[in-house]
């Protein structure tokens, strides 16, 4: 294992584009960072010896209680013998969860039973992605408007876990017995912040900590950073962690500057696969249509059934046909929600993962094929599922795009030389501007 005393943080993802987004906000902020998509041998971790954080992507946002009994456990456990400062189990922004998928709160159980600790703080907010807490409930922006997440445009409508509470202590509560208390913007703002943080982690066994604003990011920051002293280094929640933690690091001296990253310019031909139903992926998909990008729809029941086999055949052979005269291409299992097919997809077990993989065999494909150097992942659930069919063992910031965080173009690493070198971006389904997709076809940074 890698010498671990220079680790400021590490951290699991519970999916690959929440994974990216975390990456980005450290690496944007001067904290080399690699992120893994399994454990990886000491050969591998070894080749990041040089990075201060070090990150596993993770599957579990679409996953069951048991499965992250059984594959969480190992995952965190590697993670706490890494011995960083900071362990943070990573979920999205918009806190969507049930108990039956992507439960959050038994992620918090675990990861509070492994690291012997009697409070778990939990950040969300993140006013850098337009995602806001207030007395404990959580407000996300859409198309210039900030909402209550359980009347959110998309969230409110999400075809896995809607969000329809916006209280996180109410949500959470359908999720573990553990008990929830607040530190709610009065409290980050008193005097005393200190004496009463600690009140609320002698009797919580998940403490919320509010984040609105630039100020209480930093309030929220300096919290974690001085109860991770004081009483165990596991924390959850969004990126916003880290962009609390950043402030803190800078005010220590622990991190420097932020650094510059030089614009990788335009590639002829870009490949994208998507298996998002969000209206934002859907304006994605149809501004790029009209900037050198060939529309390709898939069927998602018959990248799921029997015939999936020749489904992805005809798919890829769609995709090189395009790519061949010179076009960029996306092939899309949806254009917006009115096309969401997730009911019939539901009753057919499995169907989901399976979605995911299928796109990203043909997105391996495409790459292996017509030599494609970059190429984009769009949703967050077809990420974390696709990516693994890329042969990729690693990712690193190639370039942070600050007008959209949370999307950033990456490098892949591995063994497997057609995807090693690979830039590759994975974008969930509300993230990023009309433009996204030319916009890494070009290697722009806006």
């Amino acid at each position: 294992m890698m010498a671990t005393g220079n680790l400021l943080i590490s951290y699991y993802g519970d999916d690959f584009t929440g994974s990216t987004d975390v990456m980005e906000a450290l690496a944007s902020n001067g904290v080399p960072t690699a992120l893994f998509l399994g454990i990886p041998d000491a050969v591998l971790l070894e080749r990041f010896s040089q990075c201060r954080a070090i990150g596993i992507a993770g599957t579990s946002r679409s996953e069951t209680p048991e499965w992250m009994q059984q594959h969480l456990v190992p995952a965190l456990r590697w993670l706490k013998g890494l011995k960083a400062q900071i362990c943070h189990y990573k979920v999205c922004s918009t806190f969507d969860s049930s108990p039956r998928i992507g439960n959050i709160g038994k992620a918090i159980e675990i990861g509070r039973e492994l690291f012997s600790q009697s409070s778990v703080p939990v950040v969300v907010g993140a006013p850098q992605l337009k995602r806001y807490t207030a007395f404990g409930h959580l407000f996300a922006a859409y198309q210039g408007r900030v909402y209550r997440i359980d009347r959110h445009p998309v969230m409110s409508r999400h075809p896995v876990t809607p969000m329809d509470e916006a209280d996180l202590a109410l949500h959470l509560g359908k999720q573990t017995s553990l008990p929830v208390s607040l530190v709610d913007l009065v409290t980050l703002a008193a005097t005393d912040a200190d004496d009463r943080v600690d009140e609320h982690a002698a009797t919580a066994g998940i403490m919320l900590i509010d984040v609105d604003s630039a100020e209480t990011q930093a309030a929220a920051g300096t919290q974690l950073w001085r109860r991770a002293a004081k009483d165990g280094s596991f924390v959850a929640g969004s990126s916003g962690v880290e962009y609390a933690l950043l402030n803190a690091w800078r005010r220590e001296g622990l991190i420097g500057e932020c650094p510059d990253f030089a614009l990788p310019g335009k590639v002829e031909r870009l490949a994208v696969v998507s298996g998002s139903v969000s209206p934002t992926t859907e304006r994605q998909i149809r501004h790029a249509m009209t900037d050198g990008f060939d529309g390709i729809d898939l069927d998602p029941l018959a990248l799921t059934g029997e015939s999936a086999d020749r489904a992805i055949e005809d798919a890829v052979n769609a995709g090189i046909g395009r790519l061949k005269t010179g076009r960029s291409v996306i092939l899309h299992t949806a254009l917006g929600p009115s096309a969401d097919r997730g009911s019939a997809i539901d009753r057919v077990p499995d169907a989901r993962h399976r979605l995911g993989q299928a796109l990203g065999i043909i997105l391996r494909r495409l790459v292996e094929g017509e030599k494609l150097s970059r190429a984009v992942i769009a949703g967050g659930d077809t990420s974390s599922h696709a990516l693994k069919e890329l042969r990729v063992e690693a990712l690193t910031t190639l370039l942070p795009l600050p007008q959209t965080p949370g999307s950033p173009l990456c490098v892949a690493h591995g063994s497997y030389a057609p995807t090693n070198g690979l830039q590759i971006a994975l974008k969930g389904g509300q993230v990023g501007t009309d433009g996204y997709f030319p916009q890494i076809r070009d290697g722009r940074s806006a």
